[in-house]
């Protein structure tokens, strides 16, 4: 922590008007308020990169229209107050990443379907009741929409080939979509705080490497999920698991898979034994 020295080392007063910091400060008190937003939108002109977070916005800057802001690549227009997602920021079509977060956004334009370069959605921390079909026509491969208030995914969600990682945590969701095993490129996922009681058997088809399914109302791990080869991370704390049982689920991973190796075989021994049974007969 900084101390103040004796009085003797302080200046004259009549030095204080010559202090570079005094004058810089005097200098930026006279600014008008909107300077700030003008820079930042100056240096997105010249960069390609809009920063306008933290701003209290309920709109996009009308004076965005006095900029190039055409070769737009990068936005963040996070923790302000936008109730809609900006037309403007529907018409930046050279955007690649895109960050909503924090704000009041309650629906999702058609007009979205315009970024066909972007590859980066971040909406999480918003209102969402749902997401529009058209928001799948995106070459998206992160999309995070975790703490809204969605209770189901759009079906066309198979059609984000190349989305990596989607994050939906903390929302009311009860089932995931049947087609969920078509997004063959996904390595993250995480449905962590939901209303799941079942798990698809579709996702031992795709090559999770991170699998968050904690603080949901699953009871049973479907035994061909021990086909994940390449799952790392496995979060599933907070079900009601039956099967695996709860003193297995807390050994971690491999003692699941384990667990689910036996169950399978099992089942493929009954299975036979109920096929020669019934030859016999």
């Amino acid at each position: 922590m900084a101390t103040l020295g004796p009085e003797s080392a302080r200046p004259p007063l009549s030095q204080l008007g010559s202090s570079p910091s005094i004058q810089t400060h005097i200098g930026s008190a006279n600014l008008p308020p909107n300077r700030g937003l003008e820079r930042a939108l100056e240096e997105a002109a010249a960069s390609g990169v809009l920063n306008i977070s933290s701003r209290k916005l309920k709109e996009f800057p009308r004076t965005a229209a006095n900029h190039d802001l055409t070769d737009t690549v990068e936005a963040d227009l996070s923790k302000n107050r936008l109730a809609d997602v900006p037309s403007e920021v529907c018409n930046l079509v050279a955007l690649e990443t895109l960050n909503l977060y924090h704000n009041c956004i309650r629906t999702i334009p058609d007009s979205i379907i315009s970024l066909q370069s972007l590859t980066s959605l971040n909406i999480s921390r918003n209102q969402l009741g749902s997401l529009p079909a058209c928001l799948c026509g995106l070459p998206l491969r992160v999309l995070n929409a975790s703490n809204n208030k969605l209770v189901s995914l759009p079906e066309t969600i198979r059609q984000l080939h190349s989305l990596m990682e989607l994050d939906i945590s903390c929302n009311e969701i009860t089932a995931l979509p049947r087609h969920i095993g078509k997004l063959k490129a996904l390595r993250e996922l995480n449905v962590r705080r939901n209303l799941l009681c079942v798990l698809p058997e579709d996702l031992a088809e795709l090559p999770l490497v991170k699998f968050d399914f904690s603080c949901n109302k699953v009871s049973t791990i479907p035994v061909c999920y021990r086909k994940m080869k390449q799952l790392q991370s496995l979060q599933l704390e907070n079900n009601p698991l039956q099967s695996p049982p709860a003193q297995i689920c807390i050994k971690g991973k491999v003692h699941i898979f384990k667990y689910l190796s036996i169950e399978a075989c099992l089942t493929h021994c009954a299975c036979c034994h109920g096929d020669m049974i019934g030859s016999w007969l």
